[in-house]
């Protein structure tokens, strides 16, 4: 195939594109400061800039598929108004900018694969959350919400979508364990506020895994929950992390601190969703790492 793929530089991206690249598919790559050196004739990066046109729309024409992954990381800076607006925009802009190259292509993209997150359902306590869920209304389930509607527009012509709701991916080094990580090994980790939220969490391997899934299966449609069959609380994930790191989880950071260290992020954090992949799950989709220790295990942390 000829793909498309925006935020090949994040930390789901370049794994995704390092699987690619051991396929038979001619990548396009988007990003602002693309790796030109880095060309070669099955690989090309473009520079892009969302709102405003180029050779990168050009590209669009005659793509097999979409998969936009680009978004400033949620958890990067402290939730002031102007780093909410930049989270907003990073979003909604490129996604209506993929739209927009879309309506102007004279062969559209068979299908468009379109990041969102657990997030769109806010905090539910114990509630089972499947795709069929409503939305929350805080900041997060607002921008999602949002988020996907842009996204939905590339149905209008005839581009098959399937919406991403990512929950919190386990990577080596990368993503939310690389900020984990290091006060375990230092006998300072523990559950973050009461622990008994719901901590909706999946393999890197399984995400990019069901991305591929979702490239390939013509009948993948609408939204899909990136999370294992398997959600946890904080306690319990905080104890599966401690044993794989033979470290102690006895530290916790009360719903306080964390509140006056991060601001509005904190909620992120305190209310988590025990989202369900059942879309994918009924399409077929095996998820190669369901146990929260396994998947730990195999990062060899």
């Amino acid at each position: 195939m000829k793909l498309i793929i925006t935020g090949a530089t994040g930390f789901i991206g370049w794994v995704l594109v390092e699987r690619l690249r051991k396929q038979s598919h001619s990548l396009v790559l988007l990003s602002r400061k693309p790796l030109s050196q880095q060309n070669t004739s099955r690989e090309k990066w473009l520079t892009w800039e969302p709102g405003m046109g180029g050779a990168w729309e050009g590209a669009i024409d005659g793509a097999d598929g979409i998969i936009h992954l680009a978004g400033e990381p949620i958890a990067a800076k402290r939730w002031t108004k102007a780093q909410k607006e930049k989270l907003r925009t990073s979003r909604i802009d490129t996604t209506g900018s993929l739209v927009n190259a879309v309506a102007k292509a004279r062969v559209k993209p068979r299908f468009m694969i379109s990041s969102s997150a657990v997030g769109y359902y806010g905090s539910r306590g114990d509630e089972t959350l499947t795709e069929e869920s409503p939305p929350g209304n805080d900041f997060l389930s607002r921008l999602c919400v949002e988020w996907e509607d842009e996204a939905r527009k590339a149905e209008g012509h005839g581009v098959r979508l399937a919406l991403l709701r990512t929950g919190i991916v386990l990577g080596k080094g990368k993503g939310a364990l690389a900020k984990m990580v290091p006060p375990f090994k230092m006998f300072l980790g523990g559950r973050l506020g009461s622990g008994r939220q719901w901590m909706p969490w999946i393999h890197i391997d399984d995400e990019v895994g069901l991305i591929h899934f979702l490239m390939e299966n013509e009948n993948a449609r609408g939204a899909f929950n990136a999370t294992a069959p398997n959600p946890v609380t904080m306690s319990e994930f905080s104890s599966a992390l401690g044993k794989a790191l033979n470290r102690p989880a006895w530290a916790p950071v009360p719903a306080s601190v964390l509140t006056l260290l991060l601001g509005e992020m904190a909620e992120m954090l305190l209310a988590g969703q025990r989202a369900l992949p059942s879309s994918a799950e009924q399409l077929g989709f095996r998820f190669k790492y369901k146990n929260v220790a396994n998947a730990l295990a195999s990062l060899e942390l």
